[in-house]
């Protein structure tokens, strides 16, 4: 196992172990990827001030993400496909943000399913709903996760219709992978992958297939995706989701102010401002651009987080430092998983820690709640 320093050691790596569909699936954006740039390039825009002659032990970046206690304030995002990238991925997050102390997030769209997450962690975990045209199913999903003691819902808005995303069709992207000569030739040159799908049971959407009615072949996730999320969710069905749960409720996927009060409104406990990776609306703003005004929109009234762009622990006291509360983070928990399982997401979360804290001292600060905007200042571009 090579040295892992930092977030690209771990991608490297994760470029030689997984199959190029998956990190097809990854690491692109929709249309021409403006979005998904801008995504990562909007962060260096933002400087830090540094302080000297500070007291700087001890120091902490423990609070709370919508009750729950976190070491540090970040979440495992919801990413679809987790146990293609990795066998049994979502298992080994789960557990590696467990015994970190960060909530980790189970996709609707996962391969390992709830009651299988449940059954193999010791702690509850988040679980991320995608609105179905069959309601059925999706009030089904929910009292499993209730079931399950998941500790809080997060519902993703920005995924009614699914975006261009030509990489997954140019790799022809299935889960479990087609058994095409280009895929065989791929998969072979990738045996550890190969020999750790072969010796699970965790190959398909766990959570949907052998559920939802009418569903033979999900293979094709994007033909799916398009005949069963439902393109008519309105705030009144969200509404409908909120009544239905009586845990914390987190809605993704906010990119303009009256969205955000429409979250306030509906008595969320935390939005998160999220352009889905740069994967649906190519052109879209950058989260990271857009937090500003989303957190003047609802003042204290409802957490604020952020996702999409996030590669680093300084990432992380950039976000904080414009009003966010915590971040989620999807790619950067992609690429640990895939490069070394379980044992490469603790190390991508000890790294996240390492950069926030440093960053932190830096600026002249011991604990991540004195962490505001008088630390920070924007580059023109």
């Amino acid at each position: 196992m090579p040295t892992i320093c930092e977030l690209s050691d771990l991608r490297r790596l994760y470029h030689r172990r997984v199959p190029k569909m998956f990190q097809g699936y990854c690491e692109s954006g929709s249309w021409t990827q403006q979005t998904l740039a801008m995504n990562t390039a909007d962060f260096q825009r933002i400087l830090f001030r540094q302080r000297v002659a500070r007291d700087l032990e001890p120091r902490s970046l423990a609070t709370t993400l919508a009750g729950t206690d976190v070491t540090i304030p970040l979440a495992l995002a919801p990413v679809g496909l987790l146990g293609m990238q990795h066998p049994d991925g979502e298992i080994l997050a789960a557990r590696a943000a467990e015994a970190f102390g960060v909530p980790f997030t189970l996709s609707t769209m996962s391969i390992c399913s709830i009651e299988t997450v449940a059954a193999h962690t010791q702690k509850p975990f988040w679980f991320q709903l995608y609105a179905q045209k069959d309601r059925d199913f999706t009030r089904a999903l929910i009292e499993r996760a209730k079931a399950a003691a998941c500790s809080a819902l997060v519902v993703t808005l920005d995924l009614q219709i699914i975006g261009k995303r030509h990489a997954d069709h140019r790799n022809g992207m299935t889960a479990p992978p087609r058994l095409t000569l280009p895929n065989l030739l791929d998969i072979a040159r990738r045996p550890r992958w190969a020999l750790g799908m072969l010796t699970t049971q965790n190959r398909s959407f766990g959570n949907i297939q052998g559920c939802a009615t009418g569903v033979d072949d999900m293979s094709d996730l994007m033909k799916w995706t398009a005949a069963s999320f439902d393109p008519k969710l309105t705030w009144s069905d969200v509404k409908f989701f909120r009544d239905l749960w009586d845990g914390p409720l987190i809605i993704k996927g906010i990119m303009e102010a009256d969205d955000a009060r429409e979250c306030v409104k509906l008595g969320a406990d935390a939005l998160v401002v999220s352009n889905h990776g740069g994967r649906q609306l190519d052109g879209a703003r950058s989260s990271i651009s857009t937090l500003p005004e989303i957190v003047e929109a609802v003042g204290d009234h409802i957490e604020v987080w952020l996702d999409s762009g996030v590669r680093s622990g300084q990432d992380l006291i950039r976000a904080r430092a414009l009003g966010a509360r915590g971040v989620m983070v999807g790619r950067p928990l992609v690429y640990a998983l895939g490069a070394d399982g379980q044992s490469g997401v603790t190390r991508m979360l000890e790294i996240f820690q390492e950069e926030a804290e440093l960053t932190m001292a830096f600026m002249g600060h011991r604990d991540i709640h004195q962490v505001n905007d008088s630390d920070i200042l924007l580059r023109s571009p």
